[in-house]
């Protein structure tokens, strides 16, 4: 939530900077660019509000929780960067089929140094969010720091087309828009298929896969694993496990060792919502072959 207020308001004054800065320079590419960036400031909201939403305590219409709302969260924001991709490149492939009849103003020199500050503040967004987003193992914090780099790719044309502009080449602005709506579209469809994965009870990767397995191994009456399954809920896992273990104990004993289990995932894992331990007794040689 902090990284998100803090990408609100340097979304709105970057916005209004550059469409200032557009309007006094004459560059409508710089306008269209600040305008851009004020649809970060609506992705940012849609990222609050799922994360608020997700956050809810489970009730008794939803006791598995409300995790899966970011999902739905990063789905309408992918929605959104993909949205801005294809415009973009259109616009860019417009410009280039018209170029012959468009009657392309010389910015001045104001919109090529928004243009510089845009992609340096935008940039360092990217990356302050995506820190954000993989501590929390947000999918629409994600979703959103992508947003912040496709402002700033947004302004690379923009630059680009400025200088070019400026130097007598006006088609490379709308050059570099469609090779920048290439690089937005993919990533959007990498947070696209993110969010799928994670709303489809999709498995864990095999590399923590086998860490919880190794963490199990190692607790005390533990004898092995008969079947292990794990499931992405939200940015959260569920895990189930059926461990082996003496099957003369009894059923205090068998709890116990249970308890050791679960404690031992949901203590080594903070992904992990919930831990369900089931015990198998031990068959020794005699019993399989009866």
């Amino acid at each position: 939530m902090k990284v998100s207020i803090n990408s609100l308001a340097v979304n709105v004054a970057l916005s209004i900077g550059k469409v200032l800065a557009g309007i006094i320079a004459g560059s409508g590419a710089m306008v269209s660019d600040g305008i851009h960036s004020a649809s970060d400031v609506f992705s940012t909201l849609v990222v609050m509000i799922g994360y608020k939403l997700s956050t809810r305590e489970s009730d008794e219409k939803h006791q598995y929780g409300h995790e899966r709302i970011e999902c739905v969260a990063a789905l309408l924001l992918a929605g959104i960067l993909c949205a801005t991709g294809i415009v973009i490149g259109y616009e860019g492939l417009q410009k280039i089929i018209h170029s012959d009849t468009l009657n392309l103003a010389i910015p001045g020199i104001l919109a090529l140094v928004a243009a510089i500050a845009s992609i340096a503040v935008k940039e360092g967004m990217y990356w302050y969010t995506r820190g954000a987003a993989k501590k929390v193992n947000s999918g629409a914090l994600m979703a959103d720091a992508w947003h912040h780099r496709s402002d700033a790719m947004s302004s690379v044309g923009s630059m680009v087309g400025i200088i070019g502009a400026r130097m007598g080449y006006a088609i490379c602005d709308p050059l570099a828009s469609v090779i920048i709506c290439i690089f937005i579209v993919k990533a959007a469809y990498d947070i696209f298929k993110d969010a799928i994965d994670k709303m489809l009870d999709t498995a864990c990767d095999k590399e923590i896969t086998e860490k919880m397995k190794d963490v199990i191994l190692t607790q005390d009456g533990v004898m092995g694993i008969d079947q292990m399954q794990t499931r992405l809920f939200g940015a959260r896992i569920y895990v189930d496990v059926e461990i082996v273990a003496k099957g003369d104990m009894t059923l205090n004993e068998a709890h116990t060792i249970a308890e050791q289990v679960h404690e031992a995932i949901e203590k080594n894992f903070e992904d992990v919502k919930h831990c369900m331990v089931h015990v198998n007794p031990k068959t020794n040689d005699f019993e399989k072959l009866c």
